[in-house]
Parts: C-alpha cells; sequence; structure tokens
C-alpha cells in the first residue's frame, strides 16, 4: 500500500508534465498556421513545467519551517519573497530551455536579455499565482491531516481513559473481595481449623492470579467465569460448611456466551454476605444463565431480604457502571425482592465465546 507522503510525491511528479502538455496543446491550436513541429513543442512545454516539480518541493519545505496556518504577516512577507524569487529563477530557465531548443524555429526569440525581460514582466503574475495556489493546497492538506490526527489522538485517548477507568473499578472491587477472604481466613486461624485456612490460602491465591490475569475489560467464556465462582463458592463453604447451599443452572443455549471477566464474582460476593454472612439461618445461593433471543441472562438468588434504598456497596456500583462502560444502554443490571430473597439479575448482549478475548 502506497503511504500517504508517497502518494502526494506520485501526485506532483505526475500534474506538472501533464500541465505542460495542455499548455503545448494550446500554444500549437492558437497557432496552426505557423506548422510549429508538434513534438518538438510537447517536449519544450513539458520540461518547462516539469520544473515546477521541484519548485512545489521546495515550497513544501519552506512551509515546513514557515508555515502560513498562523496568518503572520512575517510569514507572508517570507513566502511573497520566496514566490518571486522562484518564479523569477523559473522564467530564466524557461528562457534558457527555449534558446537551447527553439520550439519555434524561425519564430524563435534571438535576444536573451530582451526575451527574458518579456517573460518576467508577462508571466510572473501567473508564477506568483501558481505559487500560491500550491500554497494553499499543501496548507489545506496539512491542516487536515493535523485535524485526522487529532481525531486520531482523541480518539485514542478516550479509548485509553475508558481502559483506565474499567481498570480502576477492577481494582476497586478485588481489594474489597480480598479484605473479606482474608477476614475469613483470620477467623480460621484463630478458631484452629488451619488445614481449612491453606485450602482457603489456595483457592484465594487461583483466583487473584485469574484476576490479575484478566483486568482491562477482558472478554471470557462464560463456562471459565463460572469455574472462577465457583472456586470462590469452594472458600465460602469452609466458612460456612453446614449452612451454603448452592446450584448452579446453565442452559446448553448459554454454554457459548463470552461475558467480561470478573463480572459474577462480586455479585456472588455480594449474595454470600448479604444472605448468608448476615444471618445465623442457612441460605441457599442459585445461579442461572440462559440465552434469551439476542442477549445473555444471569440470575443470581440469595435467600434474605432486600434492605431499605441505602447507597450501593463497592460491588454492586461497580458491577452497574463496568456494564455502562462497556456496553452503554444495551445492558441492564436490576436487583430486585423475588421468592423470599433477592435476585440480582444481568442482562448483555450476547456474544458468542468463539470472539472472546483472553
Amino acid at each position: 500500500m502506497i503511504s500517504v507522503p508517497a502518494r502526494r510525491r506520485l501526485l506532483v511528479a505526475s500534474v506538472w508534465p501533464l500541465f505542460g502538455v495542455f499548455a503545448a496543446f494550446q500554444i500549437q491550436i492558437s497557432m496552426l498556421s505557423h506548422h510549429h513541429a508538434w513534438p518538438l513543442m510537447i517536449g519544450y512545454q513539458v520540461l518547462v513545467w516539469s520544473l515546477w516539480i521541484g519548485i512545489t518541493f521546495a515550497i513544501a519545505g519552506l512551509l515546513r519551517r514557515v508555515p502560513l496556518r498562523t496568518l503572520r504577516p512575517g510569514a507572508f512577507a517570507v513566502h511573497a519573497l520566496a514566490a518571486a524569487a522562484l518564479g523569477s529563477a523559473h522564467i530564466t530557465a524557461w528562457v534558457a530551455t527555449e534558446f537551447v531548443l527553439k520550439p519555434y524555429d524561425f519564430m524563435n526569440p534571438d535576444v536573451f536579455g530582451v526575451r527574458l525581460g518579456e517573460l518576467l514582466f508577462y508571466q510572473m503574475p501567473l508564477e506568483i499565482g501558481l505559487y500560491a495556489m500550491v500554497a494553499l493546497a499543501y496548507t489545506a492538506d496539512e491542516s487536515s491531516a493535523l485535524a485526522r490526527d487529532r481525531e486520531r489522538k482523541a480518539a485514542q485517548l478516550e479509548t485509553s481513559l475508558a481502559q483506565a477507568r474499567l481498570l480502576a473499578l477492577e481494582l476497586q472491587t478485588q481489594p474489597h473481595f480480598l479484605f473479606n477472604t482474608l477476614n475469613g481466613i483470620s477467623a480460621l486461624v484463630r478458631a484452629g481449623e488451619n488445614a481449612k485456612a491453606i485450602t482457603m490460602i489456595g483457592g484465594l491465591s487461583e483466583l487473584l492470579r485469574y484476576g490479575l490475569d484478566r483486568t482491562g475489560g477482558a472478554n471470557v467464556p462464560l463456562a471459565e467465569e463460572l469455574h472462577t465462582v465457583e472456586r470462590y463458592l469452594e472458600i465460602q463453604r469452609l466458612r460456612f460448611p453446614d449452612r451454603l447451599a448452592v446450584t448452579l443452572e446453565v442452559d446448553a443455549s448459554a454454554a457459548g456466551a463470552t461475558v467480561p471477566a470478573l463480572l459474577l464474582q462480586p455479585l456472588i460476593e455480594n449474595a454470600v454476605r448479604h444472605g448468608l454472612a448476615a444471618s445465623d439461618a442457612p441460605g441457599r445461593i442459585a445461579l442461572t444463565a440462559a440465552r434469551r433471543g439476542d442477549e445473555l441472562v444471569v440470575e443470581i438468588f440469595n435467600t434474605g431480604r432486600l434492605g431499605p434504598a441505602r447507597p450501593e456497596g463497592i460491588g454492586l456500583a461497580n458491577t452497574r457502571a463496568r456494564l455502562a462502560q462497556l456496553y452503554g444502554d444495551r445492558a441492564r443490571f436490576e436487583l430486585a425482592a423475588c421468592d423470599g430473597g433477592v435476585v440480582a439479575r444481568v442482562t448483555l448482549p450476547w456474544s458468542d465465546a468463539a470472539g472472546a478475548s483472553r
């Protein structure tokens, strides 16, 4: 694929010879009765106007050093002098080419100084006009390129900020889970249940490794996220060996789904905290997942009561924020009383696990 600078150079190298061909045809048609040689006239005009290839690159180089975007009087003065100097140089080369090739046969000028003076007088406005057109085209192209670059950088910055926000939300949730689990380990150690404490430490290590490997908005298959949920629940069974009942039901239709990493564990943790740890009674947690049309619906039920309205904890608040960051209004999170307990329902747009980001 040709780069933008290469395309510009190719365009410049093509335009000026074509301009020379056009000029040659115009001159020949206006002087048909003089029977000047077509090949010689075309070669002469192509050579004369091809000199503007180098002039064009010289203008571009000067514009990089003295841009006209700022509209400074000094910059205009520099380019006015450059236009006069380059125009004079081009006209001088033009006359020299004319005297060497003699495209006008017997009508060709024979006094160099007179011919140079005539062309300087008649052609200098055209030279300055061409300089202005090249400068304007280059400045407009550079302004457009700068605007595209600003848009690209703004988009990259927006993406980086979104990723940073997701990472911050995830990192907020992980210490919350870590402190709760460490408290559980501490309680087991104080109770003399060292074997359970060691098992809990092993489970905690695995969960932390999973979290660290998948921060930053990664997507994972639902089965992988459920495995993490099971490891977390194994830790909780060590804390509540006789009081925690768990059921996981995932429809075959939902098995191919992909979900944001670390989405379910904070919700399960919230269910354990408010449905079991808050009382001495046995409790039940049930997780279901099913595909409904173009959506994946995951529900987490826990026994207990939905308390009075109050600010949400870190886990639920971050879940809402992450879903909004990742999906906008295409995802929903609901928390409601249901059949003697509380259900947290997450609805996501369907995404196949084949496209999951690991």
